[in-house]
């Protein structure tokens, strides 16, 4: 694959899932009594326990999208085509 090809697939996958993890994001915060509703029909949690998982998991996800998007769009853009 072509470094400006790589530098573009990188550059919108680093946009989707930085729209995933503010989606999860958005919905953790303005309708989490929903879902949370939702995963306790699976699960026995808490809300002290459903807080951390998920805000443990979007931690997670963020660390993924910087390490495998974020840093090698970067070091291409410094390594130049």
């Amino acid at each position: 694959m072509e470094p400006a090809a790589l530098k573009h697939v990188l550059l919108i996958s680093t946009l989707i899932n930085y729209a995933i993890v503010t989606v999860w994001f958005l919905v953790f915060i303005y309708a989490h009594e929903a879902l949370y509703r939702l995963h306790t029909r699976w699960f026995r949690l808490s809300p002290p326990d459903f807080d951390r998982i998920h805000y443990s998991a979007m931690a997670i996800y963020k660390v993924g999208v910087l390490l495998l998007n974020l840093v090698p769009l970067i070091a291409l853009i410094i390594a130049g085509d």
